[in-house]
């Protein structure tokens, strides 16, 4: 395949990504907008592979065969509950090979063709401190996937951690790498300025990511895809690669934008979660009791429901680990055929990854239309007769707007306490997620529904 192909190729594969992430950005288009990015990737590996500098094709075909089984194996294995910790650990995937072609592109320098010494040295310049720059984010991306990769596993705790000063080893770490490429660039590429770089930058990665607490893990994954895509941007420039820095820039940016939108949402500020929760004083409560909570039964929830003509469903983390889409879904027909007004409402965060409800939802064929964001629906609540909250916990604590002293205090929320009756399920009395107490459990229109949020569902609609 000639040069010129090649470079055609990147073009309309880059133009298929930019139609992939236009489809993505609605539910109704989001298959299409799959099979736009499978279509421009599919064509950039042929045009790599089959390109006139690749070298190799036995090894990068035996490579492909491996990585491609064993992504195969993980995407059918995987639940969708364990999707937002496979897009970080898939992050650090990225941030390794950043670092690995940047140590291969300081090793095996291309060869630099100018028509003088100054421009072939500006050159080299520039290609040290691609180098430099590519393995000094892919390390950060790393390490920082890793860990909310064991924060939304469980394997490490949500709390943050909280070293003593902890920003200002943070501001050293980014001084010692600068002033590490300033004489890496004046040793002509010092190895031991590299690696004792890549060291710091992988203590970095890791303790900036530690120091955020669970409550803004979500807005990290979106950071981290945005890191990645920077990553593999400068992967990009290294291998002198267009199509890899025109990828990388749209998932770095858009990435980035996302994250921004996410901290609106969250009534955040985006500088301080990206810097490992600069200015923020987070203190996590304890499990201590606000008051009395109120039980009831699958069986006087399912009357309550009859008895209603309006009702929201406002979905969690919980609905997700208990597998409650599907019964919630027959119920929502139940509901509907007998003229109830059922809808759901979505939380910007709800989950662990944007838009993980929306896809729970569309697996269970819970139709679009009904399913509303939160600024759509929270002016509605004061008129709903019965809301049922499956799973949610931060998403819709009153405390953001009564406590100015919590952890997520400010946050927008689902203000379902607005409703004539509330039915929170869950299987105890203990705190979400970003590991603060919930006072609508212990308001006067509140029940709780305790057990499986999946076997409680089932048992509303037998009632039903």
């Amino acid at each position: 395949m000639s040069a010129g192909l090649v470079q055609a190729a990147y073009i309309v594969a880059a133009l298929f990504f930019i139609l992939s992430l236009a489809g993505l950005s609605k539910q109704e288009s989001a298959r299409a907008g799959n099979y736009y990015g499978i279509a421009g990737m599919t064509i950039a590996l042929i045009a790599t592979i089959f390109g006139p500098e690749s070298q190799g094709l036995a090894w990068i075909i035996v490579a492909m065969v491996i990585g491609g089984g064993i992504g195969i194996h993980y995407a059918k294995k995987v639940e969708m509950t364990e999707m937002p910790e496979l897009v970080a650990i898939l992050h650090s995937f990225v941030g390794l090979a950043a670092v690995l072609v940047g140590y291969n592109s300081y090793i095996d320098a291309p060869v630099i063709e100018a028509l003088n010494p100054q421009e072939a040295h500006a050159a080299h310049v520039i290609h040290l401190v691609e180098v430099f720059l590519g393995v000094f984010i892919g390390a950060v991306t790393f390490t920082g996937s890793i860990v909310a990769f064991g924060k939304l596993r469980g394997v490490i705790s949500s709390s943050p951690l909280n070293l003593p000063h902890k920003h200002k080893l943070n501001l050293a770490a980014i001084v010692v790498s600068t002033l590490l490429m300033i004489y890496f660039v004046k040793a002509d590429g010092s190895m031991f300025a590299l690696i004792v770089m890549t060291l710091i930058a992988f203590a970095f990665g890791y303790h900036l990511v530690a120091s955020i607490g669970g409550a803004d893990m979500p807005v990290v994954v979106s950071m981290l895809n945005s890191y990645s895509g920077w990553a593999a941007a400068a992967a990009g420039f290294m291998l002198a690669n267009d199509l890899l820095i025109v990828t990388g820039a749209l998932v770095g940016s858009s990435g980035a934008i996302l994250s921004y939108i996410m901290c609106k949402a969250m009534n955040r500020s985006f500088i301080s979660v990206i810097a490992g929760g600069f200015g923020q004083e987070v203190v996590i409560s304890d499990d201590v009791e606000q008051g009395e909570h109120r039980e009831t039964s699958a069986e006087e929830v399912a009357e309550m429901l009859k008895d209603s003509k309006s009702v929201i469903i406002t979905p969690g983390y919980g609905m997700a680990v208990a597998q409650a889409q599907y019964p919630v879904h027959e119920i929502t027909e139940k509901l509907r055929s007998q003229g109830v007004n059922v809808r759901f409402g979505i939380h910007p965060v709800a989950g662990r990854l944007p838009g993980h409800m929306n896809v729970l939802l569309a697996e269970a064929k819970v139709p679009y239309d009904i399913v509303l964001e939160m600024d759509e629906i929270n002016d509605d609540f004061d008129e709903t007769d019965t809301v049922l909250v499956i799973g949610a916990n931060d998403t819709v604590n009153p405390a953001a707007q009564e406590d100015p002293n919590s952890p997520i205090a400010g946050m927008p929320v689902l203000e379902v306490w607005n409703a004539k009756n509330v039915i929170v399920f869950k299987r105890s009395m203990n705190t979400g997620y970003a590991g603060v107490q919930n006072p609508l459990f212990f308001k006067e229109n509140t029940q709780m529904l305790f057990g499986d949020a999946k076997d409680s569902v089932d048992a509303i609609s037998k009632a039903l």
